[in-house]
């Protein structure tokens, strides 16, 4: 049982009677969802051992996204479709975040604000590419909406292939090394565009004190395979695993995080209701998709990433694309004979 879940389970009207006003209709379907998760009420899965007939049901996932008992196998998919696009080239991982005077706008309206994000750094970014060689670039964007104290911090990580395809050519640019972009160059348009944005689509009044200079962040991750693994461990890890959950008393929890300038692990003790609403105002809106790709990698694209990656493995025979994987079996052995099970049925309560 995750122990966010058990005390979510435990303090539930607690939490309610603090902060229920601030629940939209999202965070109290999560709610819903997770307390449910692997009981009962969620439903049972039904499994027959055909060779020492032993009969077993086990309790269904939810299945939410924000779920901490949901979310191990969303690396490892995420890890496994990108394979499906590898190229041999320089990964890098591009920042965008918004100031501090703007983080509120994601608790009036979330899905206007991040929606608005995710075009304007996309649009950007294909922006200054054109600009470059005339060339389609690839990319990844994922948006996080937590600091390193789980406070909220709506920030977009995008993770760009090195280089460019020319279609008309049918040409590879693999633009200099170690160098995408200038980043202050990004950081002015992210600035202008998102304002405009905003004010075009976000029913609310800008604050005054809106800093000039806005921060983005762009570095070299790191080269194919090995840079896709790193970003696959930082992209998805969820809001606060348990192992971070370090001590929980009878009125406060402690959780343990990272600094971000001295990179030191530091602790944090919260009362037991400010600490679940720390991890619940970062559900995200129905139906809003946190993960997304661009240009050559983007899911009606595959044969032009396979061409692509034609052009690569016909420069060097040491580089083999490689291909989509099919979707795994679940798979579960006996506990007494250690066979093979097969699930027969799923039985949901009524």
């Amino acid at each position: 049982m995750s122990t966010f879940i058990d005390l979510l389970r435990q303090h539930r009207h607690e939490l309610e009677q603090d902060y229920g006003h601030h629940f939209n209709s999202d965070i109290k379907r999560a709610i819903s969802a997770m307390l449910r998760c692997k009981t009962e009420k969620q439903g049972l899965s039904q499994w027959y051992c055909s060779h020492c007939h032993h009969d077993d049901r086990l309790t269904l996932s939810c299945g939410n996204r924000h779920c901490p008992q949901c979310q191990h196998r969303t690396t490892s998919d995420w890890l496994e479709r990108q394979k499906s696009k590898l190229l041999p080239v320089h990964y890098y991982m591009v920042t965008f975040t918004l100031p501090y005077e703007l983080r509120s706008l994601a608790r009036s309206d979330p899905r206007s604000l991040y929606q608005a994000m995710f075009r304007v750094a996309s649009s950007t970014l294909k922006d200054f590419a054109h600009r470059q060689t005339q060339g389609e670039l690839g990319f990844t964007i994922v948006l996080h909406t937590h600091s390193r104290k789980r406070e909220l911090h709506p920030h977009l990580h995008v993770i760009v292939a090195g280089g460019q395809y020319d279609a008309k050519r049918h040409q590879w640019f693999k633009g200099k090394k170690n160098y995408l972009f200038n980043e202050f160059a990004l950081a002015k348009v992210w600035r202008a565009r998102m304002l405009e944005s905003i004010n075009q689509t976000i029913p609310a009044v800008l604050p005054r004190d809106v800093p000039s200079k806005w921060v983005v962040d762009c570095r070299c991750v790191g080269y194919g395979l090995p840079a896709l693994q790193y970003l696959s461990r930082y992209l998805y890890r969820g809001v606060l695993p348990d192992k971070d959950i370090k001590s929980v008393t009878e009125n406060e929890v402690t959780f343990e995080y990272v600094d971000g300038k001295t990179k030191q692990r530091r602790s944090r003790t919260l009362p037991i209701t400010q600490f679940l609403w720390l991890i619940l105002q970062h559900v995200l809106p129905k139906g809003l998709q946190r993960v997304r790709d661009y240009g050559f990698l983007r899911g009606n694209a595959h044969q032009l990433c396979l061409q692509i990656q034609l052009l690569f493995l016909s420069a060097s025979e040491l580089y083999r694309p490689v291909s989509r994987t099919a979707q795994q079996k679940v798979v579960r052995s006996c506990p007494c004979c250690h066979h093979e099970m097969a699930c027969v049925g799923v039985s949901r309560p009524s």
